[in-house]
């Protein structure tokens, strides 16, 4: 029997630089519908179920999951890890993706092909991504970890970031766990120059002008489109160009043994 997929999206409306970010609209869909959409592209079969908090302000997220025909999973606000654990247990999860909602550009090919990797070494690894290092623009980020993975790091997390982060606790302990790492195909590095992603402004402004430019004509683009895109138009690279390179990772590096600090970079925003 094949093993049952299940991605989890993790979206609330609390954010401190860009507060409800994932309902902001784009060509009259809210950044969550969107991201949704590119997830259902994905050619392997996965159940897709949205994760939010109990939290009141977080109805919102409840009602646009049921517009959108997707399961949805309230729990702890601040532990993600619970969020996603309780999440996969629920939908009888074999193989879990965590995929964060502020990647609304993310491209299904790549999806596809850590997904691929993951499901082709299945015997190998408790856990691959294609972050560990980061090769692809910021904003095509894709865990994919066993069931029996994240029990064991639900059981066994405790640190803040561990909860607040879901995974760290697998990708800091690799003597307890067997990794694997999706790089790019180009052999390119563009995860410290190229921010897909969504956290400031700017960033809503940059996601806002790619769907716009590419959307109507293909609404299945991909990773490679944008860059033709910001090549052919590099005012557009400019919108969020300051803050390429900033991620959670610099509020923590005192307590990462794993990451570096070339992996992130400081902001004054």
């Amino acid at each position: 029997m094949a093993a049952k997929i299940v991605i989890i999206v993790q979206a609330r409306m609390a954010s401190s630089r860009l507060p409800g970010k994932v309902m902001l609209q784009v060509l009259g869909k809210s950044i969550l519908a969107l991201m949704i959409e590119r997830l259902q592209m994905i050619k392997h079969q996965a159940t897709i179920v949205i994760a939010t908090s109990v939290n009141a302000e977080d109805d919102i997220i409840e009602q646009e999951a049921n517009l959108l025909n997707i399961p949805c999973y309230r729990g702890s606000q601040n532990n993600l890890l619970e969020r996603h654990y309780r999440t996969a247990l629920l939908h009888d999860a074999d193989v879990v993706l965590k995929i964060p909602s502020d990647c609304p550009l993310i491209d299904p090919h790549i999806i596809d092909r850590v997904l691929t990797y993951f499901l082709e070494h299945e015997t190998e690894f408790d856990y691959v991504s294609n972050l560990h290092p980061a090769t692809y623009p910021d904003g095509n980020d894709v865990e994919i970890m066993t069931m029996s993975c994240l029990k064991r790091a639900w059981e066994n997390a405790a640190k803040p970031l561990e909860l607040e982060h879901t995974t760290p606790y697998i990708w800091e302990n690799p003597q307890q766990f067997n990794m694997g790492n999706v790089s790019w195909e180009t052999g390119l590095d563009y995860s410290m120059s190229h921010r897909f992603t969504i956290d400031y402004q700017e960033d809503y402004l940059f996601i806002k002008r790619v769907f716009e430019e590419l959307y109507p004509i293909n609404k299945s683009f991909t990773c490679n489109d944008i860059l033709d895109l910001l090549n052919r138009d590099p005012e557009i690279y400019q919108i969020n160009a300051q803050y390429a390179g900033v991620n959670w990772y610099r509020h923590h590096l005192n307590e990462l043994k794993t990451i570096n600090p070339e992996q992130t970079r400081q902001t004054a925003g």
